[in-house]
């Protein structure tokens, strides 16, 4: 799995850091997230999931290899 998030889309709303904080992360400017790790391990593909699934912005995307 690769997640990828298109970051201009970014709303800023925070939803994925909550969800999964050992992936995604938010700068401290202006909210925008941004990924910490592009290829996480297996326990971390639900809140990936959920991230994708709860993004106002449908920001992420999870490319399955």
């Amino acid at each position: 799995m690769r997640v990828e998030l298109d970051e201009p889309k970014c709303v800023a709303s925070g939803q994925c850091v909550m969800v999964a904080p050992e992936v995604f992360d938010q700068r401290d400017e202006d909210g925008i997230a941004f990924v910490l790790d592009e290829r996480p391990p297996a326990e971390s593909a639900d809140g990936v999931h959920e991230a994708v699934a709860i993004c106002p912005a449908a920001a992420i995307r999870v490319v399955e290899q």
